[in-house]
């Protein structure tokens, strides 16, 4: 496989991930994941942005792109069930991480919406790859492209998700 190719094929592999991300923004809202309760430190553990609908709808969503990506390109999954479970793990890795930066964010005492460089752009996806890791992985160099684009596409949907009126904050 050649070196472009390469990097294709890992923004394939990663594209449920972006999508289980993006995705609680259109779908989220409702009761909040912690319930509305606190951690030992007085502060809520999550927040009112993570909600039960965003995580199952991103979860969702996420998942679903995997199998229409089975569909396009079923060579690169192998059978429907490791398609299915990959994309699944790499969307709930991503909302999984998500959740943790939040958790953390709260415990810097940042308010919901305020940016965290690092966290926001990176947590998600290396969450996403660690969960997936065990069915199907890439190699370093894929990781090392997705380390340095992920930022990138992670601040451009933010922007146009703002742009479209979904977001109050373009970050």
């Amino acid at each position: 496989m050649g070196f472009v190719s390469s990097l294709l094929w890992a923004f394939w592999y990663i594209l449920p991930a972006y999508v289980a991300n993006a995705s609680p923004v259109l779908v989220g809202g409702g009761r909040p994941i912690d319930g509305g309760r606190h951690w030992r430190d007085g502060r809520r553990v999550f927040g009112d942005g993570k909600t039960w609908r965003g995580l199952i709808g991103g979860a969702s969503a996420g998942t679903l792109t995997g199998l229409i990506q089975y569909f396009i390109t079923p060579g690169f999954y192998g059978a429907l069930k490791t398609a299915l479970m990959l994309a699944f793990l790499l969307s709930f890795g991503a909302l999984l991480g998500d959740l943790v930066g939040s958790f953390f964010k709260r415990r810097a005492n940042l308010p919901r919406g305020a940016p965290a460089i690092g966290l926001d752009q990176l947590g998600f996806l290396i969450a996403a790859l660690a969960l997936a890791y065990p069915v199907k992985t890439l190699d370093s160099g894929q990781i090392i492209f997705l380390l340095v684009v992920s930022p990138f596409v992670h601040w451009g949907a933010n922007y146009f998700a703002y742009r479209m009126g979904w977001k109050s904050v373009p970050w």
